[in-house]
């Protein structure tokens, strides 16, 4: 639409370096000493034009799904924009990926900046977002969110970034650690159920570290649902409290990438 798109960067004294765009958003590189980057994406600005499964951006207003793109809300229900089979999807037809932030450079830091009208999408209410990348001091990316609401609405922001550590064509032999004893299952269409599901004894077991692709055909429904796994994880410990509760490891590079939250739940999505 005319608007100027501009790259940050990024880098530490332990030499990572991590390249941000303003077009969503989106971590467009993230990179160790050794100078691999270690996530999924495009060489240029038109591959993430096209029609592309959210690399490495902001999506939003609200991450995942909802059912029908019904929002029933302080005695209302809201239409919202429907992109996913009968559901609303990562903010719908032209989510937080697809727009243009503000960005402010800050120190070890870039900060951006979105306003969501009210109405944008279907969704109730303007919406003020901020979402600051910190690269501190050690092999370590730091995204912290923040939004500000007109009025009651609803809002659920996560960065899509694909990670491969090895630079192989698969990812399968990759070695994940969840710490979760549940996960919630997921219908047809990936709603939740509303269950929360021990994840002992099925594919969905993953407290001790186990390769994605051990299981990742297994005759389960949930499975075959997900065409992999495509869920959320309920995590162990506070929400509320930075906590580390993933650890992927690729045997063949060596690299080791753990994820820490605050957040009460996760999405493994293996694409």
């Amino acid at each position: 639409d005319g608007q100027a798109v501009e790259i940050y960067t990024l880098s530490n004294a332990a030499g990572m370096t991590a390249r941000i765009m303003t077009y969503g958003a989106t971590v467009v590189s993230l990179a160790g000493p050794d100078g691999f980057d270690v996530l999924l994406g495009f060489d240029s600005l038109a591959g993430y034009l096209q029609e592309q499964p959210y690399m490495g951006a902001i999506v939003g207003r609200y991450g995942n799904r909802i059912a029908k793109g019904r929002v029933p809300l302080t005695g209302k229900s809201y239409s919202l924009a429907v992109n996913n089979g009968a559901n609303a999807l990562h903010g719908g037809l032209r989510g937080f990926d697809k727009r243009v932030w503000t960005a402010t450079a800050k120190a070890e830091a870039v900060e951006f900046r979105y306003r969501s009208a009210a109405g944008e999408e279907g969704y109730p209410g303007q919406l003020d977002v901020t979402v600051t990348y910190t690269l501190p001091a050690g092999n370590e990316l730091r995204i912290d969110y923040l939004a500000a609401a007109s009025e009651d609405t609803v809002a659920n922001l996560t960065n899509h970034a694909y990670f491969n550590l090895s630079g192989e064509a698969t990812s399968l032999d990759h070695v994940v650690r969840i710490d979760a004893d549940r996960f919630t299952p997921v219908d047809a269409g990936l709603i939740p159920t509303g269950e929360l599901r021990a994840g002992a004894g099925t594919p969905f077991d993953f407290r001790k570290a186990t390769a994605i692709g051990a299981r990742i055909d297994a005759r389960d429904q949930q499975i075959q649902f997900g065409g992999g796994y495509d869920h959320n994880w309920a995590l162990n410990g506070g929400a509320g409290t930075l906590r580390k509760v993933i650890e992927a490891y690729s045997p063949r590079s060596g690299r080791v990438l753990p994820v820490a939250t605050t957040e009460p739940g996760v999405q493994f999505y293996t694409g």
